[in-house]
């Protein structure tokens, strides 16, 4: 099968397009013919290296896809073979026709969902949730996104301002961008320093990008407040930014980092199934930046390095 596999770590073009086995579900796993494949932030953080996670050469980078199952492995009801899914493939094997996962994490789409809408919202709607969910967010809060304008802070946006936050604030890069956030529930705009119409204090802020700048903003957080770590485009924050934490120690303010990994399975399926369902009724909204064919990965990857895009990219076979 064709797949896109990282040749070590760099910019985009150590992403290699060839052919690779076709992939066999072992037990307890399906087999699914891909029809749109989603890249993340994750996937850009994996090929550069930046947070030294050892990911090894030759593999296809790519944590979720959408597509047909073909097959089952042993255990595994055969019943599932020609349902339309979601699928999370762990942290590679998405950028290929063909994906090999494991049935715990798969979802059965609803009608009316397309597979490019589904990648959209699969990971990032579900980990929006939980990490509102991890600040303990109550309704008449503020809360802050911080990197609004991808698909896990779309999806923080709307989430949060439909759970009755009196205040969802967001970081962006452009006026434009930020015009088009506020259609989907922000009420202030702030630019990538923390400045801007909504400045203040927060009660809860979900942070997707991690980085340098973090310490920075810090002092964003109200007394009582909570910092949710959800994503780190930006790579890792400095080793001594809970110095910042600890100057406010009087404060009481808090600072926690989410991983969907820690939510369990059932529940974090069961939500899923809900938000996807949502996108067909209006409740979450999968923003597409612009599909690709597969083989142009390389091509997806220097746009989200060159940090314009607004929602998900996504990848056709």
């Amino acid at each position: 099968m064709r797949a896109v596999t990282v040749g070590g770590f760099g910019g985009p073009e150590v992403l290699v397009v060839g052919e690779v086995p076709d992939p066999v579900p072992g037990s307890g796993r399906v087999l699914v013919r891909t029809e749109a494949i989603g890249v993340g932030g994750v996937d850009a953080v994996l090929r550069r290296g930046t947070l030294g996670l050892d990911f090894p050469a030759g593999l296809p980078l790519g944590s979720e896809v959408a597509g047909t199952v073909t097959a089952v492995g042993a255990g595994v009801d055969p019943g599932w073979v020609g349902r339309r899914v979601w699928a999370f493939t762990g942290t590679g094997g998405g950028y290929a026709e063909q994906a090999a996962v494991p049935l715990d994490d798969v979802a059965e789409l609803p009608d009316g969902l397309s597979a490019v809408d589904a990648v959209t919202l699969g990971s990032s709607a579900t980990v929006a949730h939980f990490a509102l969910a991890h600040g303990r967010l109550a309704s008449g809060e503020r809360v802050l996104v911080r990197g609004a304008s991808g698909s896990i802070g779309i999806a923080a946006v709307e989430l949060a301002a439909a759970g009755g936050a009196s205040v969802v604030a967001v970081t962006t890069s452009s006026p434009e961008r930020g015009a088009r956030l506020r259609e989907h529930g922000a009420t202030h705009v702030l630019d990538r320093a923390g400045r801007g119409d909504g400045a203040g204090e927060f009660d809860v802020v979900v942070d997707v990008v991690g980085g340098a700048d973090l310490p920075g903003f810090l002092d964003l957080l109200a007394p009582g407040g909570r910092w949710v770590l959800a994503g780190a485009v930006a790579g890792f924050p400095p080793a001594d930014f809970g110095a910042a934490l600890m100057r406010g120690f009087q404060r009481s303010r808090s600072f926690a980092t989410f991983s969907l990994a820690t939510v369990p399975v059932a529940e974090r399926n069961r939500v899923r199934a809900r938000l996807l369902a949502g996108a067909v009724t209006g409740e979450v909204t999968p923003v597409v930046h612009t599909t690709l064919p597969l083989a142009e990965a390389a091509q997806a990857h220097r746009l989200m390095d060159e940090g314009g895009v607004f929602g998900r990219i996504v990848l056709l076979p």
